[in-house]
């Protein structure tokens, strides 16, 4: 009876943006072309009329365990870029990151549609957990000798994200034609990614970068008419979950700037440039969460097309900003070997890369979400660049001042609206 009960409240819960999920009470589901006929047919009617409610269900813990075995794959692609930091090595491991967010984000996409308290939504995640921790293992050495132990792992995990949605369809949570379209993507990537496995170097590159642009295409552009409809969108639990994972990635940074300051053995400047990229850490935490993630869950809570804008401002831009965090923190950790030194180009150009590449990404985030861009962040993510390029023959701690200060700066402004200005281009629908 208190099974029945708690199930009763949970499905009762579970309403999403601009659409009321079928109750079961017991009754036989609807047939998947029903449901996803009504399903369409509510978001439908809810849209014109301006109808725009939504569950305030957070992430669950099982959800967390999830995304600490996912930044343990997040902090093994930094060992990829550590260990070469040449244009080939960064290409390498923004594609492996690439695959790893994209399986992320796939994951909480498929837990938005489902009840992640169900035991089998645990125990898709407790598999998927299994397989993405060995791909993780076997990441560094992805595009050596693990090639295809990291490629089948992989591949594991996203064909059961496609098993997960086919259940949520059935249950009338998710249009099936919307994942029939990608599903064909996904596994048309997947082929190509372990059949990459068996070949090697530049091949292997080319062939994987191929399969992560396929997969990466299916929801984008080639189905992106049917995703419209794939799903009613619980809009706190979905900005909670790319805003929990910056979070994550930011301490993984921190964790990183641990390990140079130990590699480096203490001092006053290994503790000086160690303050200095806590405090540009702290910079990038702070142009994220300030003000503009709450607006930008708001903004998606009542927007026309809540499932587009989700897929363009959140899976996909912020791979801008992962990205972003991911390279700084090696090159600052690069950095404090170097305090009183010039950086080598590969630690300059990642240290003050990473941070433009942040900005950029937040830049764009802002635009896609609020149809507003932010000309100081853009100038900022210009100085950074330029600072990368122009200071060959500057010390590291210099470099790291001019960033920290160029961070400081933007957080004044965001700090004084009368200083702080957001110029409109145009509105987002």
């Amino acid at each position: 009876m208190a099974r029945a009960r708690r199930r009763e409240e949970g499905d009762l819960s579970q309403t999403r943006v601009g659409v009321s999920l079928p109750q079961r009470n017991g009754a036989r589901p609807p047939s998947r072309a029903g449901s996803e006929a009504s399903t369409r047919a509510r978001l439908t009617a809810d849209e014109s009329r301006g109808v725009t409610t939504s569950s305030e269900r957070r992430t669950s813990p099982v959800e967390l365990l999830w995304d600490l075995v996912f930044v343990f794959a997040v902090t093994q692609v930094s060992t990829l870029l550590s260990h070469d930091l040449s244009w080939g090595g960064l290409g390498r491991a923004l594609l492996a990151l690439a695959l790893v967010w994209w399986a992320w984000s796939a994951f909480v996409w498929v837990a938005n549609a489902q009840d992640p308290d169900e035991p089998a939504m645990r125990g898709a995640l407790v598999v998927a957990m299994v397989l993405i921790f060995i791909a993780g293992l076997a990441l560094p050495e992805a595009f050596g000798e693990h090639g295809l132990l990291f490629a089948s792992t992989y591949a594991g995990v996203r064909v059961l994200h496609l098993v997960l949605y086919a259940d949520a369809s059935r249950r009338g949570r998710a249009s099936w034609s919307a994942i029939t379209g990608f599903a064909v993507t996904v596994l048309v990537g997947m082929a190509l990614l372990v059949g990459g496995s068996f070949l090697e170097g530049g091949h292997r590159v080319a062939t994987w970068a191929l399969a992560a642009a396929i997969d990466y295409a299916g929801p984008a552009w080639l189905t992106r008419e049917r995703l419209r409809g794939l799903q009613p969108v619980a809009v706190a639990h979905f900005a909670e979950r790319y805003s929990l994972f910056i979070i994550i990635c930011l301490g993984e940074s921190i964790l990183a700037i641990a390990v140079g300051v130990n590699a480096a053995h203490l001092g006053r400047g290994s503790l000086g440039v160690a303050a200095l990229a806590l405090l540009m850490t702290v910079g990038l935490w702070w142009t994220y969460f300030d003000r503009f993630a709450a607006t930008a869950e708001e903004r998606l809570r009542h927007h026309r097309e809540p499932v587009l804008a989700a897929a363009d401002a959140y899976s996909y831009l912020h791979l801008l900003l992962v990205a972003g965090i991911i390279v700084f923190a090696v090159g600052a950790k690069a950095t404090l070997a170097h305090v009183d030194r010039p950086l080598e180009a590969g630690p300059r150009l990642a240290l003050c890369g990473g941070v433009a590449l942040y900005l950029i990404g937040h830049v764009a985030f802002q635009r896609r979400l609020l149809g507003t861009l932010v000309h100081e962040e853009l100038v900022a993510a210009g100085a950074a660049c330029a600072l990368g390029v122009l200071g060959t023959h500057l010390p590291a701690w210099s470099i790291a001042l001019g960033l920290t200060l160029l961070l400081a700066a933007l957080v004044a402004l965001a700090s004084f609206p009368s200083s702080f200005t957001v110029r409109p281009s145009r509105r987002a629908p």
